[in-house]
């Protein structure tokens, strides 16, 4: 493909990539990390992320563990701002500040920010994967906001319309790849890609 075979806005070309769950019910639905590996795909992503937060501003980028670290730093770099990983609990070897939440399948977890992670009123961009229920990125916001930080905007490759991903859209900017009101954000809320049907996990190879 070339630079001008992306696809319109609403129907990109790198959103074929990404690979339908063949591991139960015990796992996310889909998995995006296809995109990561094509360097184009990536690039591609990170490009129309960038341009739909032109004018949103923040100091640093807060990435959610795990994926929300690769999008979360790309991103952070792409920018010139700083980095701060949010991780699941135990992981930090320095004082933290914790919050529990219920993340996708229904399970209670608790995820740790460091303490302190930067000087109140520091404006923080929250980065994840892919909002489903909402109840990550909410634990996030809550621990950005004990410390007196702002959280200005949230990015993911896509948010569900479920109800609290809903009620986050309303709090805050929310900045998706796939575009709220088109077909592919139709299949994300019904959890299934028409283009699983043709998914073939070779077009995501690197380029040599």
């Amino acid at each position: 493909m070339t630079t001008d075979d992306t696809g319109p806005r609403d129907d990109r070309w790198y959103f074929h990539l990404m690979a339908p769950n063949t591991k139960g019910d015990t796992f996310a639905w889909l998995d995006p990390t296809s995109i990561y590996i094509n360097q184009r795909a990536f690039r591609d992503l990170l490009t129309d992320l960038l341009a739909d937060l032109d004018g949103t501003e923040f100091d640093v980028v807060g990435g959610l563990d795990a994926m929300g670290f690769v999008l979360g730093a790309a991103i952070a770099a792409r920018r010139d701002v700083g980095f701060l990983p949010i991780r699941k609990a135990g992981k930090l070897c320095v004082d933290t500040d914790r919050v529990s939440f219920t993340n996708y399948s229904g399970r209670t977890q608790d995820m740790e920010m460091r303490l302190p992670a930067f000087a109140p009123g520091t404006r923080v961009l929250l980065v994840d994967q892919w909002i489903e229920t909402g109840g990550t990125m909410e634990g996030a916001i809550e621990l950005v906001e004990r410390q007196q930080g702002t959280v200005t905007g949230l990015v993911a490759i896509a948010a569900e319309d479920t109800p609290r991903a809903s009620a986050l859209r309303a709090r805050f900017p929310v900045v998706t790849a796939i575009q709220p009101g088109t077909p592919w954000q139709d299949e994300c809320n019904a959890q299934r890609l028409s283009s699983f049907d043709e998914y073939e996990p070779t077009r995501a190879f690197p380029v040599a």
